[in-house]
């Protein structure tokens, strides 16, 4: 399973708002200019992401965006899913899929839910919090 850029970027993205937003909201051009993402793509990126009720827009000169809740509130697999969808490895994972014909006798089956699981374990478990702690322990601006 890969990632895609449009996820790495949504994680950036959210890294940079929750990092830059202690005095006033973050404009989608500085972001920009700090990560090194093209303002037009990070524009697709937070649409998704206002919509989901993540961040919010604060219009006016002095705009930007914000995020919606503390950054503890926030999971790596949250932000991930909304931008990727579903994380599942196989289709027969998805939530309401309908059941696969080979259930019974299928011996990768165990695999792909072990598969599911670790992954859970892992962008589940962090926090955009746990990432803004680990950037100011690597102390610099550029992120993930």
């Amino acid at each position: 399973m890969r990632i895609s850029t449009k996820g790495r970027y949504a994680l950036r993205l959210m890294l940079d708002i929750a990092m830059n937003d202690a005095m006033e909201p973050v404009r989608l051009k500085d972001t920009a200019k700090r990560q090194a993402i093209s303002v037009k793509y990070l524009e697709q990126i937070i649409s998704l992401l206002v919509r989901a009720g993540y961040v919010k827009s604060i219009r006016g000169p002095q705009g930007g965006y914000r995020l919606t809740k503390k950054p503890s509130e926030y999971t790596v697999g949250m932000i991930l899913r909304q931008v990727e969808g579903n994380m599942v490895p196989v289709a027969c994972l998805e939530e309401g899929a309908a059941e696969c014909g080979r259930k019974g006798t299928c011996v990768t089956l165990r695999i792909w839910k072990e598969l599911d699981q670790a992954m859970r374990g892992v962008i589940d478990n962090y926090t955009l919090a746990d990432l803004m702690a680990w950037q100011e322990e690597q102390g610099s601006d550029y992120v993930i």
